[in-house]
């Protein structure tokens, strides 16, 4: 009875903090603590310092970037890429927006792309909806395979933590994430191209534009990047926060370059940390970068409500299934060892709840690998931790449909008929099947 009262009592923090968004959901968590240290007597959890750390680190670095003017450089060489090949949009816009993620860290970059997406796809006949959506979605897709994300990091650490996890390194791990996550977004692009009304043959949009005022407005001024002359110092944060990254993951391949600790290689975690810094510290000194404007962008605001919502979450969770452990895996252990897979559609649930891979992970990972959930199913159905597009709440989802003047891009009448709903659901399902596939025939699972 206690149990189910403590769960009740975690899912009303997650629904309330969600609801309220911003720091809200790490914050609630603090009642979530309060409650069952104090009420329930249960011996408070751990917090999981290390991925916290490593989060702020990441966001230093990456805010760094944009502050720089870094970021625009990506920015432009991507629009380059769109602009020269427009009847592609639909499949090249995703795999922009995934691929400057996975270099970044972070979903948060599409935004400066929406609205050239959109200028290419309108300007050449294209329904904007099919590129945008497929964008958004995307862009979210490339967290979990990006080697200097929250969610990867968060990974790595939890199942180094388990007999069996060891085995699932930094670089096991992308080998596994990388690859189903650009086929998932393949299948959301082949998928976008043909979804939909051509502009020619949608009554709703063509009875829009019969309106010269309206037209003017769906069709604007030409978004670009291309006319903005780079400085030399925009291109040297660039290439500085791309060899940090590229260091890492060498050092990730090759255990014997990090200094022993312990009689063991230096951990993942710590060599993340510590290049990410080196890389925020380096282009500072070598670029004309303000300090004082790092800690305003969006990238820095994000990082920090995901530092605080994983404290309080992560935290409130740990306490209760540690202390409950016996019970709770006397109930769940042996379905989720006949049939794995419910543990990757907890992952998405949960996922929607918190609306955020990186808290999301840390609640359900821990408990998972507790359970007996094995390592290896862990890592296959890594992607099902993106599931806040189920609804159309998320920032990213939103800012999509108000970029998109043409009106394709919408929430339906039910709401959950929106235009996230499909390439979502399509962008997860691929990875978690191509992940355990690869999985299996490599022995993992």
């Amino acid at each position: 009875m206690e149990l189910t009262l403590q769960l009740v009592i975690i899912l009303v923090c997650l629904f309330y903090g969600a609801r309220k968004g911003g720091v809200a959901l790490g914050l609630l968590g603090g009642i979530g603590m309060v409650l069952m240290v104090f009420a329930f007597k249960l011996p408070p959890g751990k917090p999981p310092v290390d991925v916290m750390l490593t989060i702020i680190a990441v966001v230093a670095a990456s805010a760094t970037l944009q502050a720089s003017g870094g970021l625009d450089v990506m920015l432009q060489l991507a629009e380059k890429l769109l602009r020269r090949n427009p009847r592609f949009v639909s499949i090249l816009a995703p795999f922009t927006t995934c691929t400057l993620t996975i270099l970044c860290g972070t979903g948060h970059v599409v935004y400066t792309m929406l609205p050239i997406i959109y200028d290419v796809a309108i300007k050449n006949g294209i329904r904007p909806e099919r590129p945008m959506a497929a964008s958004s979605i995307a862009s979210q897709m490339g967290i979990i395979a990006s080697p200097v994300s929250v969610d990867v990091v968060s990974l790595v650490a939890f199942l180094a933590k388990v007999p069996g996890g060891e085995r699932f390194d930094f670089v096991t791990l992308l080998s596994l994430t990388i690859p189903s996550t650009l086929l998932g977004v393949l299948a959301i692009g082949i998928f976008s191209w043909f979804r939909g009304k051509d502009l020619d043959k949608d009554e709703d949009f063509q009875k829009l534009i019969a309106d010269p005022e309206a037209k003017q407005y769906v069709y604007g001024e030409t978004t670009t990047l291309l006319g903005v002359k780079l400085s030399a110092s925009q291109w040297t944060a660039m290439w500085i926060f791309l060899g940090a990254i590229a260091v890492v993951a060498f050092l990730g391949a090759n255990t014997s370059l990090r200094p022993l600790v312990g009689g063991k290689p230096m951990s993942m975690v710590l060599t993340i940390q510590m290049f990410m810094l080196l890389a925020g510290a380096l282009i500072i000194i070598f670029t004309k970068t303000n300090p004082g404007d790092i800690g305003k962008n969006e990238v820095f605001r994000a990082g920090m409500i995901a530092v605080v919502a994983v404290f309080g979450v992560a935290w409130m969770a740990d306490t209760v299934f540690e202390a409950n452990l016996p019970v709770v895996k006397a109930a769940l252990s042996e379905m989720v060892k006949t049939q794995p897979w419910t543990y990757a559609l907890a992952l998405l649930l949960v996922s929607k709840l918190v609306n955020s891979q990186a808290a999301a992970i840390s609640a359900m990972v821990p408990v998972a690998l507790a359970i007996g959930v094995p390592p290896g199913y862990v890592v296959a159905y890594a992607a099902a931790c993106y599931g806040y597009y189920i609804l159309p709440t998320y920032p990213s989802d939103l800012a999509t449909i108000q970029f998109d003047r043409s009106g394709t891009t919408r929430i339906g009448k039910y709401v959950i008929n929106h235009s996230f709903i499909l390439p979502g659901l399509i962008g997860v399902i691929t990875p978690c099947i191509v992940g355990y596939a690869m999985a299996a025939a490599r022995g993992m699972v």
